[in-house]
């Protein structure tokens, strides 16, 4: 499972970045405006926290497909090949992805709240299909099932298109897709942090460090013996 960071925050994405093996930031327009900078600039300066085979996600906000087309055109001849373009999937929106499909763009379904609108992104030439998880929760549907519907369809399609789910209010939301086998998550980083906690762990450590000092001394590691 990828894992790719959500956020437009740059503390955060250094903090998460230095400790967890991630492939990537994912953005949107609200995340960006809650840094309160030129989003062109702050999606700069993400990108250069990024190593090199890290993905950035940003979203095209024009209304109509032709313009969309120019404004994904202009966004990647700012960011580099590091970006991948979302789109959301209005009627403009599958058909500005067709044309920038053929143009070689790297390209993510945004705003998915149905199995078939990740199908016809798909056919688009979309490389990820973002389905809202708890958005969908909020209003009576079973996000998590809706996007292993959309992992399954996408996996018979045997095409290049994957589940790229976002939106999470907990760790067991993304505990089921990755049972499920979905290909990629994105998530804020205050809940990526959880996925290593467990008291348990805390204590098992705290447990092998007083028991190796009984025999030692306070603070020895192997390194010193």
């Amino acid at each position: 499972m990828r894992i790719y960071i959500d956020t437009a925050n740059t503390s955060d994405i250094k903090r998460i970045i230095t400790k967890f093996p991630v492939d990537g930031v994912t953005t949107n327009p609200s995340l960006l405006a809650r840094e309160k900078m030129n989003p062109m600039a702050q999606l700069k300066k993400i990108i250069s926290l990024l190593e090199k085979d890290m993905e950035i996600h940003a979203q095209v906000l024009s209304s109509s497909a032709e313009d969309m087309i120019i404004e994904a055109d202009y966004m990647r001849r700012q960011l580099g090949e590091q970006i991948f373009i979302k789109v959301p999937v209005t009627h403009e929106g599958i058909k500005a992805m067709k044309e920038l499909s053929k143009a070689g763009f790297n390209l993510t379904a945004t705003a998915i709240y149905t199995p078939m609108q990740a199908v016809m992104a798909a056919k688009a030439g979309a490389r990820w299909t973002a389905p809202y998880v708890n958005r969908l929760d909020m209003i009576g549907a079973n996000g998590v099932q809706v996007a292993i519907d959309i992992h399954n369809i996408l996996t018979q399609m045997k095409g290049k298109t994957g589940l790229l789910a976002a939106s999470f209010k907990n760790v067991e939301q993304i505990l089921k897709l990755a049972e499920a086998g979905a290909g990629a998550v994105t998530v804020a980083p205050e809940l990526l942090e959880q996925f290593l906690y467990h008291p348990l762990t805390e204590k098992a450590v705290t447990d092998f460090t007083n028991d190796f000092e009984c025999i030692t001394a306070k603070g020895a590691t192997m390194k010193g013996l």
